[in-house]
């Protein structure tokens, strides 16, 4: 590929100047990526280094996944100032996409279950597991993080998961957790603890709706395969 200086491409091409006038979603990865990174060097474009970077599914291999600036700094042509930049308007929009529903979302089925927490597990590199709060009209109150394990692994205890639940008068709760693999074929120990925390709810009149193990664009929906 032809390497061009952002100067020397027309006018229309130049990513913020495409972004002002055709917006956002007009724009590829790489050219989002490129305003970001805002000039390149001697030898490539910031276009070229964001093309890089983006290359071969690269958005998310090399980027969505990066929470450490020395690590994203390691890419030639970036430095710690820019792969700062770049770290910082990633955490915001997880921040968006974690956000606390705005109007309370109604959990009727695994896919509304699916739709909520996806976008604020995908790109975990460790395993969280959360707890989605419901109202008697299976309305979202409040998703809780009950814990962050390992890459593998993540210890959580029905007294932790059940605590805000009793807390915040939560009718009933909906559980998940990410595999950072992004398979998410539920483990024996994932099997296990979903029976203990069913069983925990019924006895203390808060049912589990459904546990959602979070895979990379992929889920696992206890209560679709039966389980529940």
């Amino acid at each position: 590929m032809t390497t061009y200086h952002m100067k020397e491409l027309p006018i229309d091409d130049r990513p913020r100047e495409k972004l002002i006038n055709n917006g956002a979603a007009a724009l590829t990865d790489s050219e989002l990526l490129a305003i970001l990174i805002g000039s390149g060097t001697q030898e490539k474009s910031a276009l070229d280094i964001a093309r890089d970077l983006t290359a071969d599914y690269g958005i998310l291999k090399n980027i969505a996944k990066v929470h450490d600036v020395k690590e994203l700094a390691k890419t030639k042509g970036l430095g710690h100032a820019k792969a700062a930049i770049i770290i910082a308007a990633l955490e915001l929009g997880r921040r968006i996409a974690g956000a606390e529903p705005l109007a309370r979302d109604s959990i009727t089925s695994p896919e509304d279950g699916v739709a909520l927490l996806m976008p604020r597990l995908r790109y975990e590199s460790k395993e969280h597991f959360v707890v989605v709060l419901l109202n008697s009209k299976n309305k979202v109150l409040e998703i809780k993080q009950i814990s962050e394990g390992s890459l593998n692994s993540s210890v959580v205890h029905p007294r932790e998961v059940f605590a805000p639940a009793v807390l915040h008068h939560a009718a009933a709760i909906l559980t998940a957790h990410n595999h950072p693999s992004g398979d998410p074929t539920p483990s024996k120990e994932d099997k296990d603890l979903t029976n203990t925390l069913v069983q925990a709810g019924k006895y203390m009149g808060i049912p589990v709706l459904d546990h959602i193990i979070i895979g990379d664009a992929k889920y696992f929906s206890f209560k679709e395969h039966s389980y529940l």
